[in-house]
């Protein structure tokens, strides 16, 4: 007949609750982890989707343009789960400058577009993506 001694017990027990804190900390990393993912990629979407809303009324602002080549002013629009504003100005002679912004949820995406009118056409000199600074 053996005698185990109470502190065989007292160290399983250590072992166990040392490895219970070591596994909570593992699951709650992971947890973390997957809702900062989970966040990150619905960010990701949101811009992709203001980006095209951006798209879509400096679009619609060249269609208008094309259709009334006086046509200066602003507009605004609601698609989807987002909208999107565009400001057509007048910067001299047949040169239009649209600033388009789309925005979902908490997420904006600008686009600035140079135009020219032609007597049967519309030229767009450029087309980039800005930010504000």
């Amino acid at each position: 007949m053996s005698i185990r001694s109470a502190s065989e017990g007292y160290v399983a027990l250590l072992a166990v609750l040392i490895l219970g804190a070591i596994s909570t900390t593992v699951a709650v990393t992971l947890l973390i982890t997957g809702t900062d993912s989970q966040r990150s990629t619905l960010v990701s979407q949101q811009s992709a989707q203001a980006r095209n809303l951006s798209g879509t009324c400096a679009e619609e602002a060249l269609q208008i343009i094309h259709d009334n080549t006086l046509y200066t002013g602003s507009n605004s629009m609601t698609l989807g789960q987002g909208g999107c504003t565009y400001t057509v100005t007048n910067t001299g002679g047949n040169a239009r400058t649209i600033d388009a912004t789309g925005t979902v949820s908490n997420v904006v995406r600008k686009v600035k577009v140079y135009a020219t009118i032609n007597t049967s056409s519309i030229s767009i000199t450029s087309w980039q993506e800005v930010s504000d600074l």
